[in-house]
């Protein structure tokens, strides 16, 4: 069984309504973080933003706006050319990317196969996850 499941995709940035900048990104899942969807932005040669995004806000994003917050995402469009949209926000600021929706939603079908809803503290090391927390061991 596959330990993780990785989905190359380019997003786009949007700059102004006229303007968008591609950016490459990963999309990655892992049973032991069975509860979100990393989505890590190559922003240059060495560097990498990577942000971590619940996978039942993801999934519920990709039939109607979700999220409130440091997150927000909803459809646009039908069929193969649907997109995604992410709303992010943080101290530093804010960004509006757009995926290609059919991709993030094969990501979503893998990542429920692999662990079914409802079935995601099952490999969940709640000791590690505390001292992580608490202690800043990673």
């Amino acid at each position: 069984m596959a330990i993780r499941i990785d989905e190359p995709l380019y997003m786009e940035l949007v700059l102004t309504a006229e303007e968008r900048m591609t950016v490459p990104t990963q999309l990655c899942y892992e049973p032991h973080d069975a509860f979100a969807v990393c989505l890590d932005f190559h922003v240059g040669t060495d560097l990498s933003a990577p942000w971590f995004v619940a996978r039942d806000l993801l999934a519920e994003g990709l039939y109607r706006p979700t999220g409130h917050g440091d997150v927000r995402v909803w459809p646009t469009g039908s069929g193969p050319d649907a997109e995604l949209n992410l709303a992010l926000s943080s101290p530093h600021g804010t960004a509006r990317l757009i995926a290609p929706l059919p991709v993030v939603a094969q990501l979503l079908r893998r990542a429920y196969q692999m662990v079914p809803a409802g079935r995601e503290t099952e490999r969940l090391d709640l000791d590690a996850e505390l001292s992580r927390l608490l202690h800043g061991i990673a």
